[in-house]
């Protein structure tokens, strides 16, 4: 749990910064009002600032307010919602970072992004290390007893191929018995557990699951030769074909003939339980995002569109 400032330290700071000061309860010690002014407009993209709203900060907890930041946990790099802005940097960008900063501009506060793996980042929030998730989560019942969730995407599985398809994948029961790749403790894992149906079924030996802590060593294993495919998200999978090697190393296997049926479960961004009340800050700012034309705004940078939603929603998993 957070410690609160002192009245001494705070008071220090608040004259030094030339800021009114609160009151204090003479019972707690504690700051019984918070005057701290909302922060200015930021540039997100070169196109696009985004000004604050008093109304919708004032509707975060306490604990975000008295540090002006949101700690979010995400899972690099997983393109195009997050990655480093080229080789050997550590600049976050993507879908995931853009739209967080739209975000925390529009509450007036700042979304910092720290790297954390896939199936750890459930339990960090959980342990109190971050206050979110923006890391292309699907939002699951499951995982709904985790964190809360503020709904912002939709987008289905995919396949990603070696260029020109040369395993011939047309139809699921095509990786049948073959080695595929697939990220570690991801909605798509699952989705290929229950693909084993489908084999079996058909009377045909079981899909071979390579699991990897990262997409990228996934698709590592698919330059290799190690397997026949990557199971990911399509919006990734298409982003990954046209980018790496100049689009000349993969190709993408989409439909759900080709990946199995699946539910239309969104994206979500994680919100801690134990952060009352910033589960419905972050819905109104996101909402407000949508309304004013900011959220189209950054998915069209990635040239996604397609997988935008029309209004923000707290848990809105269907299974």
């Amino acid at each position: 749990m957070r410690s609160h400032v002192t009245p001494a330290v705070f008071l220090t700071a608040v004259a030094a910064l030339a800021v009114s000061a609160c009151t204090t309860d003479s019972g707690t010690g504690t700051a019984a009002a918070d005057v701290r002014p909302t922060a200015g407009p930021v540039a997100v993209l070169p196109d696009l600032t985004v000004e604050p709203d008093p109304k919708l900060q004032a509707m975060l907890p306490e604990s975000i307010r008295s540090t002006n930041t949101v700690r979010v946990a995400t899972d690099i790099p997983y393109p195009p919602f997050e990655m480093y802005a080229n080789e050997g940097s550590k600049q976050i960008t993507g879908i995931d970072y853009d739209l967080g900063q739209a975000i925390g501009a529009r509450l007036g506060v700042r979304f910092d992004f720290k790297a954390q793996k896939f199936d750890g980042i459930l339990p960090a929030v959980q342990a109190g290390k971050f206050d979110a998730v923006m890391s292309a989560m699907t939002d699951k019942k499951a995982r709904q007893k985790s964190v809360d969730f503020v709904d912002y995407l939709n987008a289905g599985p995919g396949w990603l191929v070696a260029k020109g398809n040369p395993a011939g994948i047309t139809v699921v029961t095509d990786v049948c018995g073959k080695p595929v790749g697939v990220q570690t403790g991801t909605n798509h894992q699952k989705l290929l557990q229950q693909r084993q149906q489908l084999c079996k079924a058909k009377g045909l030996p079981p899909i071979r699951i390579l699991t990897f802590a990262k997409d990228s060593e996934a698709q590592l294993a698919l330059r290799s030769g190690k397997v026949v495919a990557d199971y990911l998200d399509e919006v990734t999978a298409a982003y990954v074909a046209s980018t790496a090697d100049g689009g000349n190393a993969f190709s993408t296997v989409t439909g759900r003939a080709a990946v199995g049926e699946y539910s239309a479960s969104p994206m979500g961004i994680g919100i801690s339980k134990d952060q009352a009340g910033l589960k419905e800050a972050v819905r109104a700012a996101l909402q407000s995002l949508m309304d004013d034309g900011s959220y189209r705004k950054i998915l069209g940078k990635y040239k996604v569109p397609n997988i935008a939603i029309p209004k923000a929603t707290v848990n809105g998993a269907l299974d």
